[in-house]
């Protein structure tokens, strides 16, 4: 058996309570995030389940992707995003077994590919 330890989040950023006080997608730390790293990013909602997980070799502008985009798996529910973890993951292929493992361990709620518990 493989023994997969989720690295903690290098930036942990929340929705704030007035959205429109913020000036990108209700999240005034968005610039927390880096523009230059690559790594995993998780989606929670306010009650702490687990949306989304994607990874990306820049992780602010995909992320802002995901905010923007029109064929986003989460543009339906881009509401519901409360919380957004980073772990800064450089190697890609560490990205993509983190990134299949915690859509699989913790049944994330709107990825559609990669999933094996459905």
């Amino acid at each position: 058996m493989i023994n997969i330890t989720i690295p903690k989040p290098d930036v942990s950023i929340t929705k704030q309570k007035n959205p429109e006080l913020s000036n990108i997608y209700g999240f005034t730390e968005f610039h927390l995030i880096p523009r230059d790293k690559g790594g995993i990013f998780m989606f929670y909602s306010h009650n702490q389940e687990l949306l989304f997980v994607g990874k990306a070799r820049k992780l602010r502008q995909r992320i802002k992707k995901h905010f923007e985009d029109t064929v986003s798996p989460i543009k339906m529910h881009r509401n519901e995003v409360a919380k957004i973890d980073v772990c800064i993951i450089e190697d890609p292929v560490h990205r993509e077994i983190y990134e299949t493992y915690i859509i699989n361990e913790f049944k994330s709620k709107y990825n559609i590919d990669k999933v094996f518990f459905r």
